[in-house]
């Protein structure tokens, strides 16, 4: 047992410590950064996203505007005036989109039937006994249209390349909007309630999206479009039949992973129906995931359309797509290489940068990267 000591305390036994120091809670500076507001900064640092979003926002503005900034209609022929060479007002001073074309002809042409549309004379050589050259033409002068500028050439019906490309990208953008859409709403609400629910629900509507995914889909659309007819609502459509499978796979893994968490818990104990549950509660958590997987979705569906036009299943006539004029352009690419090069690298772009723009959203979004700059 302690012995209990009388212990007697004076002022002296004490010393004040920071007496004269001002003690208060550290200040903080800045201000507080949501996780929109971090994701867009750290996203605002990714060069390479940045650059694709310019791309496709310039592609974008020439899909809307670009049919309009000639006098040319997308569907306007013109029998004379078929495959010409590109032609710019005051590129063509540079030698370049001058609407000129070499050309294998008789020397004896030079100075009749290519009088004044000769700009040089490239090679000569013989061929069966004939003089042959290879000369730079002016087409422009040669069908006596020098008033006119095509800038990307014209089709074999005479239609301006420029104005078609653009509506064709139109066209393109709308399909894989419309796809993109509808998958959307499809798949997260099919994931959403098999998440949700789990158990046998879960599973049963797991082995109708297995029986979809085991049918080839190239398949499926292809028949769905034989007998649905080409157009662009049939051809939205088709790509929706499996396309929301893989938005649903997505947000079935979001709603395991935030059902059981204690905020969800709490509603449920508060009385919160399972649609507020749902949609209120555990759905915004996969907006992040669900923004970078329709950005993926959307060159996706624009490269099934255009392979689908390239078989003959695009759009019917006269409305063009990105596809529809890659499936012309390559029937004259060795003669007429400007038909195709230009929807190539309308579509290149389009799929490069989309690529980049969702992996700056993807790692934008990654919430293990919050705060981090």
């Amino acid at each position: 047992m302690i012995e209990e000591k009388n212990i007697k305390l004076t002022e002296k036994d004490f010393e004040f410590v920071q007496l004269e120091e001002d003690i208060k809670d550290q200040k903080f500076e800045g201000e507080a950064i949501g996780f929109f507001k971090d994701a867009r900064i750290r996203f605002r640092k990714n060069k390479g996203s940045m650059v694709a979003f310019v791309f496709i926002s310039i592609i974008a503005f020439f899909s809307i505007f670009g049919p309009m900034m000639n006098s040319y209609t997308y569907k306007e022929q013109n029998p004379k005036l078929t495959f010409m060479p590109p032609r710019v007002l005051g590129l063509e001073k540079l030698g370049i989109f001058d609407g000129t074309r070499e050309r294998n002809i008789r020397k004896a042409s030079l100075k009749t039937k290519y009088k004044d549309s000769v700009v040089k004379v490239v090679e000569e050589y013989k061929e069966r006994g004939t003089d042959m050259v290879v000369a730079k033409i002016d087409m422009y002068k040669y069908k006596g249209v020098t008033d006119k500028y095509f800038w990307f050439g014209t089709d074999y019906l005479g239609r301006d390349q420029w104005t078609r490309l653009w509506r064709g990208a139109r066209i393109s953008f709308m399909i894989a909007l419309l796809a993109v859409s509808v998958n959307l709403v499809i798949g997260v609400t099919y994931g959403s309630i098999s998440g949700y629910y789990g158990g046998t629900v879960d599973v049963v509507m797991q082995r109708i999206v297995e029986i979809l995914v085991s049918i080839p889909r190239f398949v499926i659309i292809i028949l769905f479009l034989l007998y649905m007819g080409a157009g662009i609502i049939p051809i939205a459509l088709s790509l929706v039949l499996t396309g929301w499978v893989g938005m649903n796979y997505l947000i079935r893994a979001q709603f395991y992973k935030y059902k059981l968490q204690e905020y969800v818990l709490a509603s449920r104990t508060l009385g919160a129906k399972d649609n507020r549950l749902i949609f209120r509660h555990i759905l915004p958590n996969a907006i992040g995931p669900i923004i970078t997987s329709v950005t993926f979705a959307v060159p996706v569906a624009i490269f099934s359309e255009s392979f689908l036009a390239y078989l003959g299943l695009g759009i019917q006539a006269p409305e063009p797509s990105i596809g529809v004029l890659l499936a012309e352009g390559q029937k004259e690419l060795l003669n007429y290489p400007h038909l195709i090069l230009y929807p190539a690298i309308v579509i290149s772009i389009l799929m490069i940068s989309f690529n980049l723009f969702g992996n700056g959203l993807r790692d934008a979004f990654d919430p293990t990267l919050r705060g981090q700059e």
